[in-house]
């Protein structure tokens, strides 16, 4: 993917992080390339209104996951362009690695959604009323509850989908997601067990926290103006 940004300086403390989180947006991109032009039986949904409405089966859930990709690549979007006062180096390296991962999942399930159906979701509208983007702690934290929203998000509506192939990448792009949020909360709390906190993790199984849709929608639609509705799981 060519980069539509450029953030001068290094740093060497954080080359092994960066290299980390950049590993796994390639490889993400380089397996979701099967993805697109599959074909699947789900994908005829029409809900017959003028509100969208996300579609039954695999089709739903892809554009579940279209739906939060394009919310983190507009918000990193707006951080990457004009960075809070005082961000270092490290931490714009870190962001704007961000952006570009949170891009290529965008545009990589509009693209696998243009190629497989009609029933693709149109670009969003989002808001961020309470988000300070001059400000390191209100962005990071903003940043902070998108990445945990999004791992809890694709943990919860995994169970939802019945193409195998859908389910690995699905399971690729949520691994890169979990090191997004481990990423961020270093960032907020450098050198402790922040990233992988008891309120992500479940302490007796170990396990990333997993949320169903209509938990994730009511905490994510504070940020989304376009509205639509996912009639299959419950919401609108």
């Amino acid at each position: 993917m060519k980069k539509s940004i450029t953030v001068s300086g290094t740093t060497s403390i954080d080359t092994g992080r960066r290299n980390f989180l950049k590993l796994g947006g390639i490889g993400v991109m380089i397996a979701g390339l099967a993805l697109v032009g599959c074909d699947d039986d789900n994908f005829d949904y029409n809900p017959g209104n003028n509100i969208f409405d996300l579609g039954a089966g695999d089709v739903g859930v892809l554009n579940y996951a279209y739906a939060l990709e394009q919310l983190e690549a507009d918000f990193y979007t707006k951080v990457v362009n004009n960075f809070y006062t005082g961000a270092s180096t490290a931490e714009k390296e870190i962001l704007t690695d961000l952006y570009h991962h949170e891009v290529i999942h965008r545009d990589f399930f509009k693209a696998a959604l243009s190629g497989a159906t009609t029933q693709v979701l149109p670009t969003l509208e989002f808001q961020y009323p309470n988000v300070n983007f001059n400000d390191r702690t209100s962005v990071l934290a903003t940043a902070k509850a998108l990445e945990d929203t999004g791992v809890a998000a694709y943990n919860g509506a995994g169970k939802y989908i019945t193409n195998p192939t859908y389910l690995v990448i699905a399971g690729k792009i949520v691994s890169v997601e979990a090191r997004h949020a481990s990423a961020i909360r270093d960032l907020i709390n450098p050198g402790t067990a922040a990233f992988s906190g008891d309120d992500v993790i479940d302490p007796t199984t170990g396990l990333d926290v997993a949320k169903e849709p209509k938990d994730i929608v009511a905490v994510a639609g504070g940020f989304i103006k376009t509205p639509f509705t996912w009639k299959e799981r419950g919401i609108g």
